[in-house]
């Protein structure tokens, strides 16, 4: 994950941490691991954070069948599993990527503090389409919070106008 404070085409201040939707992934596996003792893979585990996933406590209330192997008996087996506890289970690694976002907020300048409090905090990536994240930011953060329009691509596609337009940049 990415942090960053932007004006006048160049980085203020940011933070890079090593959290993102793997991550979240590895978070979903755990937790039905602990709790469950069962064993789900990568695929199911990314499937059920985007189907039933929540980051704002009570945002959310669907349920979800989850099928993988019981860790006692090696059999195939069948849990039901609800939103709250994939917002119980991302909790950590999301407190930590608002704590870096709080980091970025305290070291910015106060005349871009303002702008921050009138325009808000624009959020990209697979991250931002998890339900509440942009609810829960906008709560810690005490800012508004936007996701971008289209925010599994909009990084790449800023990349390929910039490169496009080379000749804009100061060299």
């Amino acid at each position: 994950t990415d942090i960053a404070v932007l004006s006048l085409g160049d980085i203020v201040d940011s933070e890079s941490i090593k959290i993102a939707g793997n991550t979240f992934d590895a978070d979903i596996i755990k937790y039905i691991k602990d709790k469950y003792k069962l064993l789900v893979g990568d695929r199911t585990a990314e499937e059920i954070k985007f189907e039933i996933g929540s980051v704002y406590p009570n945002s959310r209330n669907e349920t979800m069948d989850v099928k993988g192997r019981d860790l006692v008996t090696g059999l195939p087996h069948t849990i039901t599993l609800c939103s709250d506890e994939i917002e119980e289970a991302l909790r950590e690694s999301v407190y930590t990527i608002i704590h870096a976002a709080k980091n970025v907020l305290e070291q910015t300048p106060p005349e871009l503090s303002a702008d921050i409090i009138d325009k808000g905090i624009v959020v990209t990536g697979g991250g931002a389409l998890i339900d509440g994240f942009d609810q829960l930011l906008s709560h810690e953060l005490k800012v508004p919070v936007f996701v971008a329009e289209s925010p599994l691509t909009c990084v790449v596609e800023g990349t390929g106008i910039l490169l496009d337009n080379l000749y804009l940049i100061d060299k």
